[in-house]
């Protein structure tokens, strides 16, 4: 497992990590033994990096994580988690007050005095410009609450303004063979202030793993099946917000890809991810040791072939530059 320095917080990170929004909710159940299972079977590949937030079923994703890190004290992961969508999501809510509550309620789940890393959950565009942001989130590391804080977003204008921030040490955003635009200035951008990146939805929401038809079903509780057009939530976080019977065509081209470059689908589209030059961490999630395991297995990914570099910025250009790239 490849490794790298997650931005600002100076840690140690595997460049697979695991995030674990399917432990939680919306990805159909998962029991507490199965989530056991891949926590287990991705600290046994090489994992040290997880991702949760403190709304992933209401704090069971959290809480199991803490169970599971108390019963392996000796484990040396970092624990990402997010703030920021237990109320309305209105500017004026992102104040020291609320920031304190959650994340004593974060810490309470995890049972850690200190929070490793605490992003703000994908607010309004508004906050990631308020001086009393940044300001509130330093009290909270000056408090020890949190060791450091980062964002997630979803789009790049706001990576990049949060990027500019001096303390802001680490950037989650949407990255993967069908969402290029971050390619063209966040990374860079990261890459320069030192700020590390870590890459959600790196499969697609599945699509990128190559085993869905256009008549695949989801279960009614998938966001796969009531956020396609983003009723729910950001339409970008189910599919990428890409169309999904297109998405299909598109992955059916990228296996061909990953298979001229001996390698799975899924491994191939997150090796792709991982070896970007100014990503730090990917967390593609997992539902089973298979899946875990194999995910686990693209952080030694030797480097990808020209060809499929090429193809992948070919598929998008056709394909999705014109629909995706303007709205994120």
């Amino acid at each position: 497992m490849q490794h790298r320095i997650l931005g600002r917080t100076g840690r140690d990170v595997s460049v697979i990590g695991l995030g674990t929004w399917q432990l939680g909710a919306d990805w159909g159940e998962v029991s507490e033994g199965d989530a056991r299972a891949v926590l287990d079977a991705s600290l046994a590949a090489g994992v040290t990096f997880y991702d949760t937030a403190d709304v992933y079923g209401d704090g069971r994703s959290e809480s199991l994580i803490g169970a599971w890190r108390r019963d392996r004290p000796d484990a040396e992961v970092t624990v990402a988690t997010k703030m920021g969508r237990r109320m309305e999501q209105l500017p004026e809510n992102y104040v020291l007050e609320n920031f304190r509550a959650w994340t004593d309620r974060s810490r309470r789940n995890l049972g850690v005095d200190t929070l490793d890393l605490v992003q703000l959950h994908c607010p309004p565009t508004a906050v990631f410009s308020s001086d009393e942001v940044y300001d509130a989130l330093d009290t909270l590391v000056a408090d020890g609450a949190i060791a450091d804080y980062g964002v997630s977003v979803e789009t790049v204008d706001q990576a990049l303004t949060a990027i500019a921030r001096p303390r802001v040490a680490s950037v989650q955003i949407i990255l993967n063979a069908f969402r290029l635009k971050p390619l063209d200035a966040v990374l860079p951008a990261a890459s320069d202030a030192g700020v590390g990146i870590i890459a959600r939805v790196p499969l697609a929401s599945g699509l990128l793993s190559g085993r869905y038809t256009h008549d695949t079903a989801f279960s009614a509780d998938d966001h796969r099946s009531y956020n396609r057009h983003g009723e729910a939530f950001d339409q970008g976080e189910t599919f990428s917000g890409v169309d999904y019977d297109e998405g299909v065509e598109a992955a059916r081209e990228f296996s061909a890809l990953a298979a001229d470059a001996g390698l799975a689908p899924a491994t191939a589209a997150l090796a792709w991810v991982a070896q970007l030059p100014g990503v730090s961490t990917v967390i593609p999630g997992a539902r089973n040791v298979a899946q875990a395991e194999g995910n686990a297995a693209a952080g030694s990914v030797p480097p990808l072939p020209q060809s499929l570099l090429d193809g992948v910025r070919d598929i998008y250009d056709r394909r999705f530059r014109a629909a995706v790239h303007p709205r994120w």
